[in-house]
């Protein structure tokens, strides 16, 4: 297969969970923003925002609200945010019609947006021997965190990015046959012998992994997490829309 530098990177993604203590410089956290927002954006409107989170208090809740120490363990902790509340200003202060940033369409695409300069940021971070991983679980609570934030109407935090110097290098994760994933024209139905083949493979890793070993199969992993979820996820929707997402078709 043709490869490069940059193939290289994203081909070997791992997740780090482990930092140095040694926070990151300037220079490096303005690097990190700049490939962000270099990012592809939704009709040029540039609907996220960033928050850099260095208070050690914040640092402190977020990690009792993620559950996870490297949330305030870390060289720096980015939260990024679906942002519509900066756009609505602009057509406030023309007097013009901002009822479109309400939609589905506009709601969504805040959201891309934000998905996609984190990914940069992560890629960036990574591309400069740092670790990084995502941390969804910020949204076990998520009218903490927009109270934490002071987040007005029409935010809404898509999920946090914790960076910093890697103290661990785990094994790479085996992904799902790239013809489960991918289809040509249609959409195809999963198939037995491909997840049964791919749930011995998972089993085999986690086995026989350096770290964390564990019995476990994709099926079991995904039920698993079919079963359970924090009480206050079942609120976000509720949330969403109380930020002034998601009240029109």
């Amino acid at each position: 297969m043709p490869t490069n530098e940059t193939i290289h990177l994203l081909t070997h993604h791992r997740t780090i969970r482990h930092f140095k203590e040694q926070p990151l410089d300037q220079n490096t956290i303005q690097t990190l923003l700049n490939a962000a927002q270099r990012t592809s954006s939704s009709m040029f409107m540039q609907q996220f925002s960033i928050i850099s989170v260095t208070d050690p208090q914040l640092k402190k809740a977020f990690a009792e609200i993620t559950t996870y120490p490297f949330t305030e363990n870390n060289g720096h902790l980015f939260i990024m945010i679906a942002d519509q509340h900066r756009n609505e200003f602009i057509g406030n202060e023309a007097h013009a019609n901002t009822n479109l940033l309400h939609d589905g369409d506009r709601s969504l695409a805040a959201f891309d947006d934000a998905a996609l300069a984190g990914q940069s940021i992560v890629t960036a971070a990574e591309s400069m021997e740092l670790g990084a991983v995502f941390l969804g679980s910020i949204l076990n609570d998520a009218q903490q965190v927009i109270d934490l934030l002071h987040l007005p109407k029409l935010t809404f935090p898509v999920f946090g990015i914790a960076v910093g110097y890697p103290n661990e290098k785990p094994d790479l994760k085996p992904r799902l046959p790239l013809k489960s994933v991918h289809f040509e024209n249609c959409y195809q139905e999963p198939d037995k012998d491909t997840l049964d083949a791919y749930d011995q493979t998972i089993q085999t890793y986690y086995a026989q992994r350096s770290s964390n070993n564990r019995t476990e199969t994709f099926r079991h992993h995904i039920i698993h997490d079919m079963q359970v979820s924090p009480k206050k996820r079942s609120e976000i929707l509720s949330v969403l829309k109380r930020q002034g997402f998601f009240l029109k078709n």
